[in-house]
């Protein structure tokens, strides 16, 4: 398979990385971490100038019109500093308003978007299961609309976002995605603060309006395509934690000395950051691997879950790893390395840990495999 990407991927990465870089220092995040959302509304006013939040989003409602490659190389750059900013949910919530969405759907939410102006979110998370599809929110038809009851916990971005896309189970059985307003009528909030600072919110929902994504309520494809994507976004996110994690470990064990020699000479360090490196390169090219078979139509559930299970399995040995090379400085909860710390185990838990995403892969691979025939190893795309 061809990793490789087009000149405009590249342009778009390298452009990405430049906001980033230069909007992002290590004081920036420490002091939008302080404020009351958490949220850089500078950089998000940067991206959307730059045409980034956009990217993937249609030219008639002022996008690019590109595509998933897009969205996780622009998602990568973030995990690379941290930035405090909405980027895979609001993005996630775009992208599917843009390809499941009515057309007043999209003319509603996707200019707001594209301009910085409209934060997006999705509730993706179910207790007990992480399973979307096993949503215990309900839809009820009330009059000539919908109305939804139950809970979701660990809403990403709720306090800033303008919607959010809830899975909901219908009378018929059919677990479907409703656009509801997180700050409406029927909606009571309880905000939290996440592992990686970040503000999550559970949503209450208790006869909250809501209307059905696309106006019509759709099959389970929609929901799989919607988290199917969500979760490769969020792995691009740790590819980019990992990635970061690593060089900097690898910049503070060769300046570091023990003993007249830098701490990278002795094999226990060494074999630590190339255990990391490995690690690292596993997340990205199971998360490549799941993003083009998306990209190009073809089937996916498994490959989407090994790209998780690597980013939760691996993403939380690279960070224990770089963390452990830093020494005496990992401990320290204001030294730039701590927060990817902390970025990681996020990831690793949001949309199903290492446990509960292997297990749900051994059931994708399962019910795949031919009646009485075992599955095949390599099925998931690593092995």
């Amino acid at each position: 398979m061809d990793f490789s990407f087009t000149e405009e991927q590249e342009a778009v990465r390298d452009l990405a990385a430049q906001i980033f870089e230069r909007a992002v220092p290590p004081e920036r995040v420490k002091a939008v971490e302080a404020t009351a959302d958490r949220f850089d509304r500078e950089l998000w006013g940067a991206l959307a100038d730059a045409g980034l939040l956009g990217i993937a989003l249609p030219v008639e409602h002022g996008g690019s019109g590109l595509g998933l490659v897009e969205v996780c190389l622009l998602a990568e750059q973030q995990g690379r500093v941290v930035a405090p900013v909405p980027l895979w949910p609001t993005l996630t919530a775009a992208g599917a308003v843009a390809d499941h969405g009515s057309a007043a759907q999209r003319g509603r939410w996707l200019p707001g978007v594209v301009a910085g102006d409209t934060v997006l979110t999705v509730a993706l998370e179910e207790p007990g299961s992480n399973d979307p599809a096993r949503s215990s929110v309900e839809a009820r038809p009330a009059g000539d609309g919908w109305t939804l009851h139950g809970a979701k916990p660990s809403v990403p971005a709720a306090h800033l976002a303008a919607a959010v896309l809830v899975p909901a189970r219908t009378p018929g059985g059919t677990v479907a995605l409703f656009v509801a307003d997180p700050s409406g009528p029927g909606v009571t909030r309880h905000p939290g603060e996440g592992t990686d600072r970040q503000i999550l919110s559970e949503l209450v929902f208790s006869g909250a309006p809501a209307e059905p994504l696309g106006g019509a309520v759709t099959g389970p494809a929609v929901l799989a395509d919607v988290v199917a994507r969500a979760t490769v976004a969020l792995c691009a996110v740790q590819v980019g934690v990992a990635e970061s994690a690593v060089a900097q470990a690898a910049a503070y064990t060769s300046q570091r000395h023990q003993f007249g020699r830098p701490l990278s000479s002795f094999q226990g360090t060494a074999l630590k950051a190339a255990d990391a490196s490995i690690d690292t390169e596993a997340m990205r090219v199971t998360l490549w691997q799941a993003v083009w078979r998306l990209s190009t139509g073809r089937p996916a559930a498994s490959e989407v879950l090994v790209a998780k299970w690597w980013a939760s399995e691996a993403g939380q040995r690279v960070g224990h790893a770089t963390q452990h090379m830093h020494g005496g400085m990992g401990a320290d909860v204001d030294y730039p390395i701590h927060r990817y710390f902390l970025w990681g185990k996020q990831i690793e838990n949001t949309l199903g840990g290492a446990s509960a995403t292997l297990a749900r892969l051994g059931r994708t691979l399962t019910a795949a495999a031919p009646d009485g025939a075992a599955p095949s190893a390599g099925t998931g795309g690593a092995s």
